[in-house]
């Protein structure tokens, strides 16, 4: 099951607990799923169950609607979804005049002010429209957040009701349809305890701490691997300045201080300079042998340079 269809499954679990939250919900789920033909026959169309079974349960518990249900397949995407037909019939067009869906002018494109009047008929009336065109992408990847709207008057007035609950929405036009969206986890998770996914935000919120353990765990390792290197490419250049010497001069030139550090680094390639102190005797802090190992490749510099200048000479 996707994440999306896990949020629809918990929402559609959630009962209004007035009749004015359920004639908002049912409203959202009608201007965005809900086709009205001639002689006010509709039908609402659906891919999840569980919305379908929310909408079957509205009609029939507000206003004692006949439907009938069936599933059909989509040519384009080859998935069945589920169709709810209400057949004209007494009553049907009442319950659409008092649902804001048509009025004496026909079909109402936006949201009808009286239905969400109340901050839980609004919430009522957002948690219908994400179960009819709601979308948020599975949180294990990239955060998403979209809610399909057939008109732009629904998607103008979706935004003003999200604002106006402190989720800042945005929508856009996209191949002759409009998508009201979120930007950012804190919307998201806002919206999903706003509508009563309080199920859903939570495993979004587990994602979210596993997600920033591993990356905080794969930054430390990729800081620990870095300096790896640059411990190594040091080390190299420490055996190659010693090397040097001890071609060149020996090691018994050396003072005794910086023979027996540059005759441990080369028995001990692979140790870090604190790692190289502590096998000294007496032991040296980092500092010390950091200095020490600055002053035999100074000497090897040196040695170098005196080299150049007999061969130019």
């Amino acid at each position: 099951m996707s994440f999306t269809a896990e949020v629809k499954d918990e929402l559609s679990r959630l009962i209004p607990e007035h009749l004015a939250g359920g004639k908002a919900e049912l409203a959202a789920l009608i201007h965005i799923l809900g086709k009205i033909s001639a002689g006010y026959r509709m039908e609402l169309a659906t891919e999840t169950a569980a919305v379908a079974r929310t909408i079957v349960r509205l009609l029939h518990g507000i206003y004692q609607l006949k439907t009938e249900i069936g599933t059909r397949k989509s040519p384009l995407h080859k998935t069945f979804s589920y169709l709810i037909t209400v057949p004209a019939q007494i009553g049907l067009e009442e319950a659409l005049l008092d649902l804001g869906i048509v009025n004496t002018q026909g079909q109402q494109l936006g949201i009808e002010p009286e239905l969400v009047d109340r901050v839980e008929n609004a919430v009522a009336f957002l948690r219908g429209a994400f179960l009819g065109g709601g979308f948020i992408s599975n949180p294990q990847g990239d955060f998403h957040f979209e809610l399909g709207c057939p008109t732009q008057a629904l998607a103008n007035g979706l935004v003003a009701l999200m604002v106006s609950l402190g989720i800042p929405a945005r929508s856009v036009s996209r191949r002759n349809a409009w998508q009201v969206y979120l930007k950012g986890i804190e919307p998201i998770t806002d919206f999903l305890t706003l509508v009563g996914a309080h199920a859903s935000r939570l495993s979004m919120e587990d994602v979210l701490v596993t997600k920033s353990l591993r990356n905080d765990v794969n930054r430390r390792l990729n800081a620990e691997m870095a300096n790896q290197a640059k411990s190594i490419d040091a080390s190299m250049e420490q055996i190659r300045a010693i090397r040097l010497l001890a071609e060149q001069r020996g090691l018994d030139s050396l003072p005794p201080a910086l023979r027996q550090l540059a005759e441990l680094r080369l028995t001990h390639p692979e140790v870090s300079l604190r790692e190289l102190g502590e096998l000294a005797e007496p032991m040296l802090s980092k500092s010390a042998v950091y200095h020490r190992v600055r002053r035999i490749e100074a000497i090897a510099r040196e040695l170098v340079g005196s080299k150049t200048s007999e061969n130019k000479a």
